[in-house]
């Protein structure tokens, strides 16, 4: 009976320690699979991030178009865990990359069930990140409101306001007269050096950034940096033209003479709802004019006689690029993002001009329309400019300046400029008398704002600022 009893008691008990010990290994099996669930997770986020660093070398070391779209993924032992694989959706505008949007999937050998997926869109940094890049020695008046970075590979006097940095290639550079000092003296006015510099040798010897006003901020200047690749912003003008050529009369433009034996330059008007016109200028009317460049002159940019050549053309969504094989008065609202080039590449001893001679601005101003002129020489604004003045766009002067050169009796309010000045030459936009200051031609109050919405998604062929992709979004699908 006792013994029953006994027996009884061991198989109940040995059920039930049978019961706990399978629950207790069932829970620890299961703390383990989610533990490798867990590890697998985090390992495939990593091997998804290594695939997206992985084609991030690629696109910096110009090997994309060999890059594997699928790779093993090894841990530090060199044994294989696990592979990426990548999906590339990239933004392409006359067969140049703008903007690369990879997606890039990770998983592990062990797990493979448990994958996770990283969307990266890689961008370069457009010229549009500055308010100027200059490639000469510069005078900012203290009129000036600088809102972006400015930078020079020459010297600078900043006496204007300044609420970003302004960098300058130079430690030390000779202010000369242009620029308002000379090694008569020290102090303020024509031929006097100013206390922020030194005479040497007869010179007038200035840091590479300073400033004879209370109006800029100091803190933000900076000298020397290094020099900005100005040949490495260049664009290929070739190139553009060669893209357009296929389309004569509508995106490729020759010299104008081939389509008018009168004809003096193009007129370009962009219209509001994403058209644009040409009109042929067969007259242009002389004002006297002064520039460092070319002493008094003669400039024949006012427009008396014009026709407009066929019918409104709309601009090409896949390729928005026209190309000018003349001097070019552009004007108007701009819709969409297009990129215009004046350059005459058929004469190489005639580099064209571009005339700024109205305003131009954007139909929509939500990121999606954007301007980039580049002139073969130089970008100038004419003696019939409007009194107060607005410019949307980078302009871009690949071998001459961004200016307004000097016209008698010709003073006008202000001039606001949103988006960058690319200028191998020096830039000015007012002359004045030293040592008064007395303005006696151009625009009284000048206004630079950058355009946030063209550095990392700019019309096709704007110059780089840097040429390495960058991480512009990351996120998780």
């Amino acid at each position: 009976m006792k013994k029953g009893i006994i027996t009884t008691y061991v198989l109940v008990f040995g059920a039930i320690f049978l019961i706990l010990l399978s629950g207790l290994l069932g829970f620890i099996l299961l703390q383990l699979r989610q533990s490798s669930q867990r590890i697998s997770w985090n390992e495939s986020l990593e091997i998804a991030e290594a695939g997206m660093n992985y084609y991030r070398w690629c696109l910096n070391n110009g090997i994309e178009t060999n890059c594997q779209t699928e790779k093993d993924y090894q841990d530090i032992s060199g044994n294989n865990i696990g592979k990426f694989s990548i999906q590339d959706i990239s933004q392409i505008s006359c067969g140049e990359i703008i903007q690369r949007k990879i997606i890039s999937t990770g998983q592990t050998y062990k797990l493979p069930d448990i994958k996770r997926k990283v969307s990266v869109i890689y961008a370069r940094t457009s010229v549009a990140k500055y308010s100027y890049i200059l490639n000469s020695n510069v005078w900012v008046g203290a009129d000036h409101v600088v809102r972006g970075p400015y930078h020079s590979n020459g010297g600078i006097r900043f006496d204007g306001q300044n609420l970003s940095i302004v960098s300058s290639a130079q430690n030390e550079w000779v202010c000369t007269a242009s620029f308002g000092c000379g090694p008569q003296g020290v102090g303020y006015g024509l031929g006097l050096c100013p206390p922020e510099c030194k005479i040497v040798s007869n010179q007038c010897i200035c840091p590479g950034v300073f400033s004879t006003t209370q109006n800029s901020n100091r803190d933000l200047f900076s000298y020397p940096v290094p020099q900005f690749d100005f040949n490495g912003i260049t664009v290929n003008l070739a190139q553009m033209k060669n893209l357009t050529q296929p389309y004569p009369q509508k995106y490729y433009w020759p010299p104008v003479t081939n389509l008018d034996s009168n004809g003096r330059g193009y007129h370009l008007k962009f219209l509001n709802d994403g058209k644009f016109e040409v009109w042929i200028i067969t007259g242009l009317s002389p004002t006297y004019a002064y520039s460092l460049e070319e002493d008094w002159h003669y400039d024949y940019f006012t427009i008396t006689n014009e026709y407009r050549y066929g019918e409104p053309i709309t601009i090409d969504s896949t390729c928005p690029l026209i190309f000018f094989e003349d001097n070019l008065w552009p004007e108007g609202q701009v819709k969409g993002k297009v990129t215009v080039v004046s350059a005459n590449l058929i004469n190489p001893n005639l580099d064209t001009d571009i005339i700024l001679e109205a305003n131009i601005d954007y139909a929509t101003q939500d990121g999606s329309s954007g301007l980039t002129l580049i002139s073969e020489r130089n970008v100038l604004i004419g003696p019939d400019s409007p009194n107060y003045m607005t410019l949307r766009g980078i302009f871009v002067a690949q071998k001459g300046r961004f200016s307004r050169n000097h016209y008698k009796n010709n003073i006008k309010e202000e001039l606001d400029i949103y988006g960058s000045i690319v200028s191998s030459g020096r830039v000015g936009t007012q002359w004045v008398i030293s040592p008064s200051g007395q303005i006696v031609s151009g625009y009284k109050k000048r206004e630079t704002y950058i355009d946030p919405n063209l550095i990392y998604n700019p019309p096709p062929f704007t110059p780089f600022a840097e040429p390495e992709f960058r991480i512009l979004n990351w996120e998780e699908l």
